[in-house]
């Protein structure tokens, strides 16, 4: 008997949105039915897209009858309200990645859905990628022995692409350990076995027109014994595309004669309203729909340079696979190039609420890599390692799909 589609209702066409939506267009598991955006445009392009309902306001989405899950692509800050008016209406709950901006948000989320009866989702985060869960496969082999270190590296533009100013303000959810730490962390976490006891973090914020953090460098220490080394440059300079055989983190062709590109398009800009509606062009209904958001992935996603040393061999996930590096010989675990990139989210939500299938990216598991980068921001702030005490290990079935 053939499983019926997942009917999803999306809260939020910004920019997250827009990310996922070639994948959620072509997995043959999904059926958008319903979006709720303040914007007229996008909520008209959505519904000329998908022929579904839109609405102005998140719980008019969450009341709609017809809207089994809901995926809340609305800012960080209203994470929390949107996850509850879902748990209020008996809808599962996709949620992008970060949880939230504290761990009582996180707490309240999950216990509203607990309530609910319903599945709680975070994502998507880089950890969802093939190669990844791969590498985590090979771990679970037991072939190569214990994780003992992890190195996880990657340099980008972050900082400097368009920016609304709540983004560049850390107290509201901005700057690279809310976005991108969160992508890291997870990764880290994921290869390490889930389980972190204590981080100790350095950040970077040294650029006065940019007043966030830029740069982090973390050690992470794991129950098992194994240890992380985690560092990320949003500055806009070097770029670690350069170790990934120049495929970018959505797995398209980099192009290095590009460079600088993102410093001289900010560059003339004048103006927090003027950067605004820069980073309004990049979203959809603003010009942008389901027509020019193609499947662009060649190669897998990816999210930098990220080496794990087991004991008989160092494994390093890459746009093509993994690439092993063992006690005599040296060999590629090749993955067939994604035919509907980032579709593993999808696929672990659908096993969820159709499969009754507990997702790596739990709730639990969204909150544990929350308290890793609060602690990353609490750390760097005293100078000094910080406990962990909320840490989730993996399912049993965190192998490649």
């Amino acid at each position: 008997m053939t499983t019926p589609r997942l009917r999803l209702g999306i809260a939020g066409l910004g920019r997250g949105f827009m990310l996922l939506l070639p994948t959620l267009a072509a997995h043959p598991g999904i059926r958008l039915v319903a979006a709720a955006d303040p914007r007229e445009d996008a909520r008209r392009q959505f519904a000329a897209d998908f022929a579904a309902a839109t609405y102005a306001e998140i719980a008019e989405l969450c009341a709609d009858p017809d809207v089994e899950a809901v995926y809340i692509a609305t800012p960080h800050q209203f994470h929390r309200e949107h996850v509850e008016l879902a748990a209020a209406h008996g809808k599962h709950v996709l949620v992008e990645k970060p949880m939230a901006l504290s761990l009582a948000d996180c707490q309240a989320m999950i216990a509203a859905m607990r309530r609910a009866g319903r599945w709680l989702m975070v994502g998507h985060s880089h950890s969802f990628d093939a190669p990844y869960l791969r590498t985590r496969e090979l771990i679970d082999s037991g072939d190569f022995g214990a994780v003992r270190m992890i190195q996880a590296l990657n340099f980008t533009d972050f900082l400097y692409r368009p920016r609304r100013p709540e983004e560049l303000d850390t107290t509201r959810g901005g700057g690279v350990v809310f976005s991108q730490a969160a992508h890291q962390v997870d990764i880290v976490r994921l290869l390490g076995g889930g389980r972190a006891t204590s981080v100790r973090a350095i950040t970077g914020s040294w650029d006065a027109a940019r007043p966030t953090e830029g740069a982090y460098g973390v050690l992470l220490n794991f129950d098992n014994g194994a240890f992380a080394n985690l560092t990320y440059s949003g500055f806009a300079h070097f770029d670690s595309d350069e170790f990934c055989g120049w495929s970018g983190e959505l797995g398209q062709p980099r192009d290095p004669h590009q460079y600088g590109r993102a410093r001289a398009q900010l560059a003339q800009v004048h103006s927090a309203e003027e950067e605004a509606a820069l980073k309004n062009t990049r979203t959809y209904g603003a010009g942008l729909s389901l027509a020019n958001s193609g499947l662009e992935g060649i190669t897998h996603n990816h999210f930098g340079f990220v080496v794990v040393a087991c004991d008989r061999a160092d494994l390093r996930p890459s746009p093509q696979g993994v690439q092993v590096y063992a006690d005599t010989r040296r060999y590629l675990e090749a993955l067939p190039p994604p035919a509907i990139p980032r579709r593993e989210v999808l696929d672990e939500l659908i096993d969820a609420v159709r499969h009754d299938r507990a997702p790596i990216h739990s709730g639990e598991w969204g909150l544990a890599t929350m308290e890793v980068c609060l602690g990353m921001l609490e750390s760097a702030a005293t100078g000094r390692d910080v406990a962990l005490s909320r840490q989730v290990g993996l399912p049993q079935h965190a192998a490649l799909r």
